[in-house]
Formats: structure tokens, C-alpha cells, sequence
């Protein structure tokens, strides 16, 4: 039996910002206010990200420019990590580097090897204010990198070079959601 709310239980899912939206190209603001809408904002994160089936979602890629991210992911462990950070700051990365397939909500359906760290650490606010580190390892490291670059106004898609960038960008181009 869970004690509690289950996160977005009431929250409304609200539309993706898709690649090319302004909105994800642009740093996002730091949150002021730690009142109820900053809970109504994280709670319609968690039922945006989980009718999407993702494992992450910032709040830009549901058009709110401010620096809030939500995530259930797990880690190469299988250990599930369930969460939200306000005004994240990404402050250490380490362990190896590597290319993984990475894939994001505003960019439906697609992925590309991504290079990120093993480890990351993230220290922000929970919704009432309170301060919350969250350290990751493997994939949920790499979630966290993801979601902070979010708030920053990056998608993975930016981190790509070459013939890895050349090839998602067709595929983007090609894909029913660019059009």
C-alpha cells in the first residue's frame, strides 16, 4: 500500500514542445515562488511525462520557461528513481564517458548515440523549498545531464556532431511530427 499521492495523479498532461519550439532553445528562468502552482506545475509534469511514457520531462518542453524537471527513471541497476528537482544545478559529473542512445519526449520516436557521463550529481529544491541533492549513475546519470540540459535551452540533438547530427537531422526532417 503506497502512503501518499502518486506523482501526477492531479495533474492534467499537457501538450509537448517539440523540436525548433523556441521555448527549448532559450534558459529557462529560476523559480521565485514555491507556492501551490509550482505543485500544480510538477504535478502536471509527472501525468505529461508518464501519458508520454517517458522517464523525464523539463518544464520548458510543456512551454513553462522556468527551471523545475520531474523523472522516474532507473539506473543500470534497475533501481527506480522517482523525483523533482526546482532550480537544478547539474554541479559534478565523472566516472567514464559514455555513447549511449538517447532519446527525448520533444523529439517523438527518435534517438541517437549521445556521449554523457556515468555519474552526476545535482543539487536544487524540492517544491516546498527544501534542498535535495540527487546523485545518479548510468542511465539515470544520464537522465539528469539530459534534464539540465533542458534547462539551459539544449536538447540532446546539440551535443551531437558530424555524421551522428547530420543523421538524426534527416530523420527529424523526415519525421510526421516535423511537418
Amino acid at each position: 500500500m503506497r502512503h501518499g499521492s502518486i506523482p501526477g495523479a492531479h495533474g492534467r498532461t499537457r501538450p509537448l514542445g517539440l523540436l525548433g519550439d523556441p521555448v527549448l532553445h532559450a534558459p529557462c528562468e529560476e523559480v521565485r515562488d514555491f507556492g501551490p502552482e509550482l505543485a500544480l506545475l510538477v504535478e502536471d509534469l509527472f501525468a505529461t511525462m508518464y501519458a508520454a511514457r517517458g522517464v523525464g520531462l523539463a518544464a520548458n518542453q510543456i512551454g513553462e520557461p522556468v527551471r523545475v524537471f520531474v523523472y522516474d527513471c532507473p539506473d543500470d541497476e534497475d533501481e527506480r528513481h522517482l523525483g523533482h528537482v526546482v532550480n537544478p544545478r547539474l554541479v559534478e559529473t565523472g566516472g567514464v564517458v559514455v555513447r549511449g542512445p538517447e532519446g527525448c519526449l520533444s523529439l517523438p520516436g527518435l534517438e541517437a548515440g549521445t556521449e554523457r557521463h556515468d555519474e552526476a550529481v545535482v543539487t536544487g529544491f524540492t517544491v516546498t523549498g527544501a534542498p535535495v541533492t540527487v546523485r545518479g549513475t548510468g542511465f539515470f546519470a544520464r537522465c539528469l545531464q539530459h534534464e539540465c540540459d533542458h534547462l539551459e535551452g539544449r536538447v540532446y540533438a546539440d551535443r551531437l556532431t558530424g555524421r551522428r547530427h547530420r543523421k538524426l537531422m534527416r530523420q527529424v526532417a523526415r519525421a510526421s511530427w516535423h511537418r
